[in-house]
C-alpha cells in the first residue's frame, strides 16, 4: 500500500511539473520568486501574476476534450494517459482535464453545498461570438445551457452559462469597450 501511495505522489508531482512547464510554454509567463517581506507594517507586494493553469476534474475526459477543441477551437497540448489527464489551451489559458477515478460515483457540483470552483468564466471578443457559441452549444452533445446570452445586471456586459459534457460550469462573457 505504501509503495502505491508513493507511486501516486511521484506521478502527481511529475504531472504538476509537466503542467506548469507546458503552461509556461503556452502563455510565455514565467513564475517569479519574491523575497519574503519581513516588516509586518509594510504593505505586502502582490505575490502572484495571474493564472498559470487551471485543473478540472471531469467525468468524461474524451467528451470534455472534444468540447474544448472542437466546439471552442482550443488546441490539445498533450496529456498523460497513465494518470489520465489531457492538456488544452486557447493560447492564453491552459487547462488540465483530469479523468475522475470513478465517474459513476462522482458527486456533481452544487454551489450551495460544495466547496471548490463555482465556475470558470471566459471572455469572448464580441456579442456576435457569444451568440455563435450559444448556437453551437445547442447542437453539442452533452452540453447543458443554464441560460442563454443575456445582460449581466443592467449591462452593458452580456453573458451566458453552460455545463460542459462533464458537468463543469463555464460562463462566457463579453464586456464591450467603454466609449
Amino acid at each position: 500500500m505504501r509503495k502505491s501511495n508513493r507511486s501516486i505522489k511521484k506521478a502527481s508531482t511529475r504531472i504538476h511539473l509537466l503542467t506548469t512547464l507546458l503552461a509556461i510554454t503556452v502563455t510565455g509567463m514565467v513564475p517569479v520568486t519574491h523575497a519574503f517581506e519581513k516588516t509586518v507594517n509594510k504593505p505586502a507586494k502582490v505575490m502572484t501574476q495571474g493564472i498559470n493553469h487551471l485543473g478540472l476534474t471531469v467525468a468524461k475526459l474524451d467528451q470534455s476534450v472534444r468540447f474544448f477543441t472542437e466546439t471552442l477551437g482550443w488546441q490539445l497540448k498533450g496529456g498523460v494517459p497513465s494518470y489520465p489527464a489531457k492538456f488544452v489551451s486557447d493560447g492564453k489559458l491552459f487547462i488540465t482535464l483530469w479523468q475522475a477515478k470513478d465517474p459513476e460515483k462522482a458527486v456533481p457540483f452544487n454551489r450551495k453545498t460544495n466547496i471548490g470552483l463555482h465556475h470558470l468564466a471566459l471572455t469572448v471578443d464580441s456579442f456576435e461570438t457569444l451568440d455563435l457559441l450559444h448556437q453551437r452549444f445547442l447542437h453539442t452533445p452533452g452540453v447543458v445551457i443554464e441560460f442563454a446570452p443575456e445582460l449581466n445586471g443592467k449591462g452593458p456586459t452580456k453573458h451566458m452559462m453552460i455545463r460542459e459534457p462533464s458537468g463543469n460550469r463555464i460562463e462566457f462573457a463579453h464586456n464591450p469597450p467603454k466609449n
